[in-house]
């Protein structure tokens, strides 16, 4: 009976501690990015240095993105991604997504219309998705939660990287105007939550929880919510050229890109209800992905 108590006491005091999962990492993103870019903002204006702009751009579009794949990543429960891999979707989604929109897009685009808002989302939600093809095509691949959070980080490399378009054609646009640069990008930072990581999140989620045996299956689930992403997308660009016939022009885009935004979290809400449910009932195996 000692023999036992002493195995059991040993066996206590070699057992690593449970990890204390910290769910604020993510606003501690967000606050250092945010004070590295007014400090930043603050060098550029006193020291009329041009050197600094493209720093000040880059951390000012990728500070909200980053700061929201982190929010999913520490609430990933069972799932067992890496940072790295996080980070190569990140990359590559961001990367094939803006290759991929500024190739097809001149094909298939010729004037602007709600039917061009239409192929614009359908081709941007195609585009975004191979990054996370590329990177999860050798790997498991049948967590919901994991294709809900590699889906928000392809989609946040795609908003990262044009929200720096955005505000380098601003920039030029107005003659050097650093007021009119931070203006796009402090707007599009804060709309971004609302938009490329949600709809990329709602698709790959959709697509990872219909995989079968490590194989991505395209069905009608898929396709529905390849559909809906691509509506919502169109909608979030079309829908302004309507609102703005009963509001003011001031308020149609923030009146429009939130009621759309809104509905794209709550889907995006159910997905991750849903993605901790089967991560309850059907845990990972020990092969990461």
């Amino acid at each position: 009976m000692e023999d036992t108590e002493e195995i059991m006491d040993s066996a206590t005091e070699i057992q690593p501690p449970v990890p204390v999962v910290r769910r604020s990492a993510w606003l501690k993103v967000l606050a250092t990015a945010a004070v590295f870019y007014v400090l930043l903002l603050a060098a550029l204006l006193l020291t009329k240095n041009p050197n600094l702009f493209p720093t000040l751009a880059i951390v000012g579009n990728f500070m909200v993105p980053v700061a929201y794949v982190a929010f999913f990543y520490e609430r990933r429960h069972l799932s067992r991604l890496t940072l790295p891999i996080i980070s190569l979707v990140f990359l590559y989604g961001g990367l094939l997504g803006v290759l991929a929109a500024s190739i097809l897009e001149p094909f298939f685009i010729h004037q602007l219309n709600f039917g061009s808002n239409l192929k614009i989302g359908l081709i941007e939600e195609f585009a975004k998705i191979l990054g996370v093809l590329v990177i999860a095509r050798h790997r498991r691949h049948d967590s919901e939660m994991d294709g809900l959070i590699l889906g928000a980080a392809a989609g946040m490399g795609f908003a990262a990287l044009e929200s720096n378009g955005y505000a380098f054609t601003a920039f030029l646009e107005s003659n050097g105007s650093i007021s009119v640069t931070v203006g796009v990008t402090l707007i599009r930072g804060l709309l971004s939550p609302l938009g490329h990581g949600t709809w990329t999140a709602i698709l790959a989620s959709v697509l990872f929880r219909e995989s079968r045996n490590g194989r991505f299956r395209i069905n009608l689930q898929v396709i529905g919510a390849y559909l809906l992403v691509s509506i919502l997308h169109a909608m979030w660009d079309g829908m302004p050229l309507v609102i703005i016939s009963v509001f003011s022009p001031e308020l149609d885009v923030f009146i429009a890109e939130s009621v759309i935004g809104i509905v794209g979290l709550v889907v995006l809400w159910m997905r991750w209800r849903e993605a901790v449910r089967l991560q309850t009932v059907l845990p990972p195996e020990t092969e990461d992905v």
